[in-house]
């Protein structure tokens, strides 16, 4: 059960490591007590600064981070009662699992009726009882993981981090180990922070998400709502699949706004980031938000051509140009009704301007962070320069 009391706050939270360079820039975050929040965001926002400083393996450079009103920048790790858990497990290899999960407790010691009785529970609640005899190198990468787990729970701690735990998981094990975290969570009610990169981990698990970029958090909310309403042009395009249209706003009235694009076509939308007549913008869609064959009290009602058609079992991925955007992507249900369509068609395509959302313009910098994020790492000098270039370029014809 959530309850409304802050129990971690950050407060004017500053982190740089060089004393030049901020890597976490004025960080106000209240976070609830039995509450499961987690920072999200792209390699190098400073989501897994702010877990470690929690933690106490950073220190802050400006601010203060409280724990149960507590101010605790200058208590040591060990001494915060805080459980972790890292994606490589970081059991130890020599020990079995009951005494893993009973180094914590010999730590704090107490007696071995009691370490007995907390092992057979944190055991009992990952659903690994009768493992205990077993070595870390005889068990699976979901069961390893699920004995970390059991770990950072095991001695009742206030507090629970998780640093991209599943990321080592193969798919099917780690949407499994979602669920069984997410269930813990629920029936113990301790509170979770959880760092990650995947937007569906992040939403399937989450209370709040706090999306983090260039060291601030862009956006904090409950999953629903930061799918549904994004509050700019960086949440639109990170959570979830987007069609965007650039363009100018021509008239705003009555709650709506018409924007102009590059094409010369208009499109009414929702005025999110946008106040008043000539202010640039870029027009947020979720793909399932539009649908073939629209209805007439639709406002926003406009042909395209279908590009390409990808079958993905309950759902047809489809790529349209329209209004100039070659990249328009329809999600159609898996239907009798919708097998006609062909490569090459044209077709009928509405959506309602509340869900088109009027954000700000991208930005150069949003381009680049974006596409680094999805390349590999160690890329070359020369590499980055190229791709910062050809970001460069792609912005300007969006703004």
């Amino acid at each position: 059960m959530t309850s409304s009391k802050s129990f971690v706050k950050f407060d004017k939270v500053d982190k740089s490591y060089d004393g030049k360079v901020l890597v976490v820039k004025d960080l106000n975050l209240d976070i609830n007590e039995g509450e499961f929040i987690t920072m999200l965001g792209p390699s190098g926002s400073g989501k897994t600064t702010c877990l470690m400083m929690l933690a106490g393996f950073e220190t802050p450079t400006n601010g203060e981070i409280y724990l149960d009103s507590k101010p605790i920048s200058r208590i040591p790790p060990h001494k915060r009662g805080i459980g972790m858990v890292f994606q490589n497990y970081a059991l130890f290899p020599h020990l079995t699992v009951y005494e893993n999960l009973a180094f914590p407790l010999k730590v704090r010691k107490l007696s071995k009726d009691d370490i007995d009785k907390k092992v057979d529970k944190a055991l009992s609640m990952v659903s690994l009882s009768g493992f205990e005899k077993r070595m870390p190198n005889q068990l699976s990468g979901g069961q390893q993981q699920r004995v970390a787990v059991a770990r950072s729970l095991v001695f009742d701690p206030q507090l629970v981090l998780m640093d991209e735990p599943l990321g080592a998981l193969d798919k099917n094990l780690r949407e499994s180990m979602q669920y069984e975290i997410k269930h813990i969570h629920e029936n113990i009610g301790v509170t979770v922070v959880y760092v990650t990169h995947d937007q569906s981990e992040a939403l399937t698990m989450s209370s709040r998400i706090a999306v983090f970029n260039d060291g601030k958090v862009q956006q904090l909310s409950s999953p629903d709502k930061l799918y549904e309403e994004p509050v700019n042009s960086f949440v639109a395009e990170f959570i979830g699949e987007n069609n965007t249209f650039s363009g100018e706003v021509t008239d705003i009235a009555g709650g709506k706004c018409k924007v102009k694009l590059d094409t010369g076509a208009e499109i009414i939308s929702n005025p999110i980031r946008v106040k008043s007549k000539g202010e640039k913008t870029k027009v947020s869609l979720r793909p399932e938000r539009a649908i073939i064959d629209p209805e007439d009290k639709m406002d926003n009602k406009h042909k395209g051509k279908i590009e390409e058609i990808i079958y993905h079992g309950d759902h047809a991925r489809v790529r349209l140009n329209l209004l100039g955007n070659k990249e328009f992507i329809l999600k159609v249900p898996n239907s009798s009704a919708r097998m006609d369509i062909k490569r090459g068609n044209e077709i009928n395509v509405g959506w309602n301007s509340q869900d088109a959302r009027a954000l700000d313009p991208k930005s150069i910098w949003d381009w680049f962070n974006q596409k680094l994020f999805n390349l590999e790492d160690n890329l070359t000098k020369s590499e980055v320069d190229l791709i910062f270039v050809n970001c460069c370029n792609k912005a300007l014809k969006n703004v």
